[in-house]
């Protein structure tokens, strides 16, 4: 035998070889999909013939045969001694391959290179092939393949060679490239194409549907489906294209004839684990498709009845979004126990096993979060308050500007934020200001001690002048008094008022002590406090002219209209 001569460029051998790789991308899909990926490899058809205990000896990612072992030696390890002395053979150059023999022996046949030992071919290595044939048939036949090896691998590492190849992956790399320029500009021109034809049929679609299936919706589809093909193109163009490169130098040919179980492997099981879960996964895509309409569904519904589009006796406006998210969570949950027989894997006790961890989590860590969701919705259909009103939780008080599911947001009088958890809302005595307000007023009171000199009607005349005097205070109703006690030094009066703005209470508060206080400077009579020792011998009131005392300013004085 001679070595391969690679000393000249062959036009014709470069041709072939650049059409091998249009080749392989032309049959990507017929390999993938043929039946003959499910059959095991020669490889394994050698372990199949009988289930011992052996190991390939592989030349630049090509199998030669395979050899047994023993314990103290094994398979593997006898395979990789094989394989240094092959290489060792192919790197030396003085030596032929035309100088392989074989050597009988009493337990062996030796394959020899000059007077340096190759391989041994034993029994037990014979039986590995199944064939029957006599045991120098087989050494010859592992003699052949040896020696095509060392022809390949010397002719494969000329320069010439390695130039040739790395031209033609430059020309497999522009190839590839413009390939993948050609599949992303057809696929966004036929996305155009259905835009442009069949725009007015989704919109029809939309309208058909009572907008439940949405012109976006079906529009974002067909992206979608577009982007997955560029995608899946792009990944079949890239296996083929990087197969092809690892195959051509013989560094990388192992890596090549791993490619296919490194990648394809698993997705072509992935594959055929779904279709062998096909129907489940039918019976899965109905019910979430049913699930999702039925959801879009109650939205609408619970839409138009927010709008006041739908009219529901003895249901309020503001239950529709609560009442909406319950009905979405409770035929969500309905569909999740439908599908869960139908989920692939689920009687699996690792399936069942991350259920139940999962369970445990949210058991142990939801308490709170289940109290507050459940007073959250509470108070929503109890009517216990809206946003605008002015409320007191304990003692907490301030106008709601957000009611939530978990939490209520109040604004304080001294404008803070305060964020009240609902299930302390629920647990708390809460006092609403603004819910009578609107339609009966709310009542403000003030107390005041009046001495028993002093005549009650008069008191109450002039706590009546100081509740007209105050500005925001309604008058129909009309203010009242209670005499709240009879007490050891006073006569305890409490003066009550009506208005319709609760948010403004503290400010009329501070307006009508100030009328109170002038009213009762302007009679001279003394606003007493709980107790006191003996009368003093001038009454407590400040006079008129002293009203205005510095720092104080004279109010403007109001022009009329014949001024």
């Amino acid at each position: 035998m001679t070595p391969k001569s690679r000393a000249q460029f062959h036009p014709a051998e470069f041709v072939t070889r650049f059409a091998r790789l249009l080749g392989l991308a032309a049959l990507f899909a017929a390999a993938c999909l043929s039946p003959a990926i499910a059959q095991p490899s020669g490889d394994e058809a050698w372990v199949a013939a009988e289930n011992v205990p052996s190991a390939p000896v592989i030349i630049d990612g090509r199998p030669l045969f395979r050899v047994r072992g023993v314990t103290a030696f094994p398979a593997s390890q006898r395979a990789r001694a094989i394989e240094d002395r092959i290489r060792a053979l192919a790197d030396d150059q003085t030596v032929s391959a035309s100088s392989l023999h074989l050597v009988e022996t009493e337990h062996s046949t030796d394959i020899l290179a000059g007077d340096k030992p190759i391989v041994s071919v034993f029994n037990a290595d014979v039986r590995i092939e199944g064939s029957g044939l006599a045991r120098r048939i087989i050494a010859a036949v592992y003699l052949k393949r040896i020696a095509d090896a060392v022809l390949d691998y010397r002719a494969e590492r000329e320069p010439r060679r390695l130039l040739d190849d790395t031209l033609l992956l430059a020309g497999a790399t522009l190839l590839a490239l413009f390939l993948s320029f050609v599949i992303v500009r057809v696929l966004r021109w036929l996305t155009l194409r259905i835009e442009h034809r069949y725009q007015s049929a989704i919109r029809h679609i939309e309208e058909g549907s009572f907008r439940i299936i949405s012109e976006h919706s079906v529009w974002g589809a067909v992206h979608f489906l577009s982007r997955l093909l560029s995608l899946l193109a792009a990944l079949a163009l890239f296996y083929v294209y990087l197969h092809f490169a690892l195959s051509l130098y013989p560094w990388t040919r192992g890596l090549a004839a791993n490619l296919r179980e490194v990648t394809l492997a698993p997705v072509l099981t992935l594959c055929r684990e779904i279709l062998r879960s096909t129907p489940d996964i039918f019976v899965i895509a109905i019910i979430v498709f049913a699930s999702r309409y039925l959801v879009r569904g109650a939205r609408f519904f619970f839409s138009a009845i927010r709008e006041g589009t739908i009219t529901v006796s003895g249901f309020d406006r503001e239950w529709a979004n609560p009442t909406y998210n319950i009905v979405r969570v409770l035929i969500i949950a309905f569909a999740v126990v439908v599908c869960y027989p139908y989920i692939p894997g689920s009687e699996s006790p690792a399936f069942k096993g991350v259920t139940i961890f999962i369970g445990v989590l949210f058991s142990l860590g939801s308490s709170s979060f289940l109290a507050n969701l459940i007073a959250g919705y509470t108070m929503t259909y109890r009517r216990a308050f809206r946003v605008g009103d002015r409320i007191k939780v304990g003692d907490l008080m301030g106008d709601v500007t957000q009611v939530g599911l978990m939490v209520t947001n109040l604004r304080s009088v001294k404008n803070e934020e305060i964020v009240v958890p609902n299930s302390l809302i629920l647990n708390s005595n809460l006092v609403n200001y603004s819910s009578i307000a609107r339609e009966r007023g709310l009542i403000l009171h003030t107390i005041v001690g009046i001495g028993y000199e002093t005549p009650w009607r008069q008191v109450e005349a002039m706590l009546l002048m100081a509740a007209e005097r105050t500005p925001g205070l309604l008058r129909e109703p009309r203010p009242f008094i209670l005499q709240q006690s009879l007490g050891d030094y006073a006569v305890t009066y409490e003066l009550n008022v009506y208005i319709d703005n609760p948010s403004t209470m503290y400010q009329l508060y501070t307006d009508l002590h100030r009328s109170i206080l002038d009213v009762f400077n302007e009679h001279n009579v003394q606003i007493m406090t709980p107790s006191y020792v003996f009368d003093p011998a001038e009454p407590k009131v400040v006079p008129r002219d002293q009203w205005f005392a510095a720092p104080a300013q004279l109010p403007p004085v109001r022009k009329t209209g014949t001024e």
